[in-house]
């Protein structure tokens, strides 16, 4: 017979008492009611909040988007081919969120920071969220560092600062991506974090994107979020967001990022499509009346930080798609009232040969000289000026027979000039290559050459500089201001080279 004694027992109960473990999980529960078209209809979320992941049965997550009185409008992030009516839905109590980490440079992932290149999984420890708050105007400073494109119309006339918001506007196939990807190259050395967002494209203009930036040495600094046109409009629309969360994990680590949305017309279209079946109530051309609010959110994202803050940036190059240059229709008037300036891109331009094909007339940068080095104030100060006259003297000309000579000098003028502004799709050139291209057209050094020899002229003139009169580059780069040594080297060197020129010419 086994002897019991009680104390023991007790002791036993007393011991199990403390460690009982007295929490209760509340779990929030629905049912799905309809589900189609990548949208689910729920019931039973009582708790659930606006924009808070909820997990299907069958693993699909959805994000809670219409919180009715008597149902739960989600869109599913995924086909959701395999959720069917009367499965269960949980809240999962998060807002969307996304890993981050330095692992996802020279990475293309999709919408949920997934790799999609094949490279394996990107380790990452911290987490945030999809939408952050933009910083308030106490977090920010005014933009005074140039964001260098390597394009000579834009970095002498359009300047762009790091923090600003560019917007690049014009008809399909006029070169926009191009001028984006520039960009993007032109930051070699410079260290920036460039992320690269591919919203509704095709998947091979994704690839032609990043095969590009792996040969020139751009995809070490670069992550490419990428929503082709193919995957369910949840996740076009959500891309953007998810690049501005890469981009601001280097902006509060004391770094500067760049942005490319491309494009933004294809996001509010995905976001009209989400809404319409969602059956909210459609407003002008069908777009939500919240589209609006959804790009500043997007936009106001990015900023140049307070020193407080450890000064870094996120400068933001959204593309919208015009149609026949119609600049008045919804998005694009939205988009425009956002940012600080606008690159137009004209197709009129790009099919008469002038590449890139900016319409320096109308586009502007609402930063404008705060954000060029003072070498480059000094030289490009004249440039607009002498287009903008003889943009005005071209029209002129046409209806005038006879001209007087100081006319056609400057139409001749006007017309090298434009020619100079002509460049070579994936060849940003240098700060100091571009002073010494714009110089040598606003102090009449090309006037003497045939318009078809002035882009060899300045292609042979940059080569000579780099391998004759280096100290040049040397001044620039270091005091960022065009000296009279320098001045005086650049003469030199154009005078030089003239006459070698004009020697192999003949």
């Amino acid at each position: 017979m086994v002897n019991i004694r009680p104390d023991e027992i007790s002791g036993i109960i007393r011991k199990q008492i403390e460690q009982y473990d007295k929490g209760v999980r509340i779990v929030n529960v629905g049912t799905v009611l309809q589900v189609g078209d990548g949208i689910a209809r729920i019931y039973g979320l009582d708790k659930v909040m606006a924009g808070e992941l909820v997990e299907f049965e069958d693993g699909t997550v959805g994000i809670a988007l219409n919180l009715e009185s008597d149902n739960v409008g989600a869109v599913l992030m995924g086909e959701g081919l395999t959720t069917q009516e009367g499965s269960s839905v949980e809240a999962t109590g998060k807002i969307a969120q996304i890993p981050v980490s330095d692992a996802y440079l020279g990475r293309v992932v999709n919408a949920l920071a997934q790799p999609i290149d094949g490279k394996g999984q990107i380790p990452a420890s911290e987490s945030r969220l999809i939408e952050s708050p933009a910083p308030g105007i106490i977090s920010r400073q005014s933009v005074y560092e140039p964001m260098q494109t390597g394009l000579i119309a834009i970095d002498s006339m359009i300047p762009i600062g790091r923090g600003q918001r560019e917007l690049i506007i014009g008809d399909r196939q006029t070169g926009k991506t191009a001028v984006a990807i520039d960009t993007i190259l032109n930051q070699k050395g410079q260290d920036v974090v460039c992320v690269y967002v591919a919203i509704g494209q095709k998947a091979s203009s994704v690839a032609q994107v990043v095969n590009t930036s792996e040969e020139r040495g751009a995809l070490g600094y670069t992550i490419v979020v990428a929503e082709t046109a193919n995957p369910p409009a949840t996740l076009q629309y959500l891309a953007p967001y998810t690049g501005a969360a890469l981009a601001e994990y280097s902006m509060y680590r004391k770094q500067h990022t760049l942005i490319i949305h491309d494009d933004l017309s294809k996001q509010a279209q995905a976001y009209r499509q989400m809404s319409l079946l969602l059956k909210r109530p459609p407003g002008r051309e069908a777009y939500p009346g919240d589209v609006f609010h959804s790009h500043p959110r997007l936009l106001e994202r990015a900023a140049k930080l307070s020193p407080e803050l450890g000064g870094g940036s996120m400068t933001a190059l959204p593309i919208v798609e015009t149609q026949a240059g119609d600049v008045s229709a919804y998005i694009p008037t939205n988009v425009i009232s956002i940012t600080d300036g606008q690159i137009f891109l004209s197709a009129d331009l790009f099919n008469a040969g002038i590449r890139p094909a900016i319409n320096v007339g109308i586009s502007v940068s609402r930063v404008g000289s705060a954000a060029q080095t003072k070498a480059m104030k000094q030289v490009a100060g004249k440039l607009k000026l002498e287009l903008a006259q003889f943009a005005e003297l071209e029209a002129f000309a046409q209806f005038a027979s006879d001209l007087d000579r100081a006319t056609q000098n400057q139409l001749a003028r006007g017309q090298r000039l434009r020619e100079l502004l002509k460049q070579s799709q994936s060849a940003p050139l240098t700060v100091e290559e571009q002073i010494a291209t714009i110089y040598t057209g606003v102090n009449g050094y090309l006037d003497v050459l045939e318009i078809e020899q002035v882009k060899k002229f300045l292609v042979q003139l940059r080569e000579y500089i780099v391998t004759n009169k280096p100290q040049f580059g040397e001044i620039v780069r270091s005091t960022k201001v065009f000296t009279e040594r320098a001045e005086a080297l650049l003469r030199e060197a154009i005078k030089e080279h003239s006459e070698l020129f004009s020697i192999s010419g003949k």
